[in-house]
């Protein structure tokens, strides 16, 4: 691996300092694009200072009661794949590639659905902590809105995130169609242990198992020292109540762990010595290892990143200055590094990070890179403040072995042709002739 700044670099941010033209990331932290001349299109006659464009002729339209994106934005939207003949199980994936910043407009992301979405009126729901405990207590939403509140940001990662990369051929689609279940947001709710105190849960009790209120009643089983260290019950997303699709009226936030965890339409938490060994606690997130043992119970999300412009299915128009822009996050705590690579892992510059960057959040990544024309691989590779590196695709694989499903975290390929236009690309396995098990791999998702 080469990883040798320029020396140049040191006095001209605009000098290279990894392999095929990725720049010093002071390029950005100043401020200044370092002397860099940009010429992205050919320069326009001027015009008249005083002439009037079109809306400048006319009123534009009265005040909305909730506010609506451009019309001319109306391809950032979701894509969905529901199971054929039930609706209401599936997901849909948020348009990575088509955002910025570090935060998931509300109706951008991501969902899965086990049996539909439930019409909850909120005057009716009850959230009720009982099993292994002195006190058992049940709260309406008004009398929980009562407590103090706080407000986190953090993401929600599904689980099955990713997994197509588990194939043995690269697919081909659009960075958010491939690792769309993810999004962040700040949450705002209630923190789950002052309730448990409140309930006084009894000594013997190591899990709390969460129940919602959906048709699938999903249950699942978290540590009770999770619970009591940063888990939320969450009422607001993003400053307005929880709509819906992520669980109105109440869902738990579980911070920096497996999506399935964070129950939706949350109603019941019961204190137990025992895991409920529930559907997707055995038959879903226990995964066979090489060595022939099963993986069950991981929960964290490990180190990941991934460039989302430019990425797959879109093309550089030209050769020249190009921002590397993508996400990086990890369950165990906050970005600590990210390096960019436009040379397929033979070497790495360090990326900016946007502030604020915080624990189990999404952070955005920012690079400079002069593009020459010709071919290219592009790679970002996270490290988070535990030390934790997001593996290579050869180092997860031969850690793992051809049966995982979840909790894909490998680093990810953008190849970039001659041509400017980009694919999904594998650098450090290469395909291999597609077997039946990939053509039909189960939808489990989460």
């Amino acid at each position: 691996m080469k990883d040798k700044p320029s020396e140049l670099s040191e006095h001209w941010p605009g000098a290279p300092v990894a392999g095929n033209g990725l720049l010093d990331r002071r390029v950005f932290l100043r401020g200044t694009l370092g002397g860099l001349t940009l010429s992205f299109t050919a320069p326009l006659a001027a015009a008249p200072r005083d002439a009037l464009v079109p809306t400048q002729r006319a009123p534009g339209r009265p005040f909305e009661n909730y506010g609506q994106p451009s019309p001319h934005e109306r391809s950032v939207v979701r894509w969905i794949a529901a199971t054929e003949g039930v609706p209401g199980n599936g997901i849909s994936w948020t348009p990575l590639e088509q955002l910025d910043g570090a935060l998931t407009p509300n109706g951008l992301h991501f969902e899965r659905h086990h049996n539909g979405i439930p019409d909850i009126d909120p005057a009716l729901h009850r959230l009720r902590i009982g099993g292994a405990v002195a006190r058992p207590l049940e709260f309406d939403i008004e009398a929980l809105l009562r407590y103090p509140r706080v407000s986190r940001q953090c993401f929600v990662e599904c689980g099955g995130n990713s997994n197509a990369a588990w194939r043995r051929r690269p697919v081909q689609t659009t960075a958010g169609n491939f690792h769309g279940l993810v999004s962040a947001s700040e949450w705002t709710g209630v923190p789950l242990a002052p309730l448990l105190d409140q309930a006084e849960v009894d000594a013997k009790a190591r899990w709390v198992i969460a129940e919602g209120a959906d048709a699938f009643s999903l249950t699942m089983s978290i540590p009770l020292s999770k619970a009591r260290d940063d888990c939320l019950l969450a009422l607001f997303q993003n400053g307005e109540r929880i709509r819906p699709a992520q669980g109105y009226p109440l869902r738990l936030l579980v911070p920096g762990w497996e999506g399935v965890l964070n129950v939706k339409w949350l109603k019941n938490l019961y204190l137990a010595e025992q895991p409920a060994m529930a559907r997707n606690e055995t038959a879903r997130y226990t995964e066979l290892m090489p060595d022939g043992r099963a993986r069950q119970f991981t929960f964290t999300m490990g180190p990941k990143s991934l460039i989302t412009r430019p990425s797959a299915q879109m093309r550089l128009p030209s050769p020249g200055f190009y921002e590397i822009s993508g996400l990086a996050w990890s369950g165990h705590g906050r970005v600590s590094r990210v390096e960019v690579s436009a040379d397929g892992g033979e070497s790495w510059a360090e990326a900016a990070l946007a502030e604020p960057v915080l624990p189990a959040a999404l952070t955005r990544f920012r690079a400079p890179w002069r593009w020459s024309g010709g071919p290219a691989v592009l790679q970002s590779r996270v490290t988070d403040e535990t030390g934790r590196v997001q593996p290579s695709r050869a180092e997860l694989l031969a850690e793992r072995g051809r049966h995982g499903y979840y909790h894909y975290n490998a680093i990810v390929s953008w190849a970039v042709a001659a041509d400017g236009y980009l694919t999904h690309a594998y650098v450090d396995t290469p395909p291999e002739t597609t077997p039946l098990e990939d053509l039909f791999m189960d939808e489990k998702w989460d």
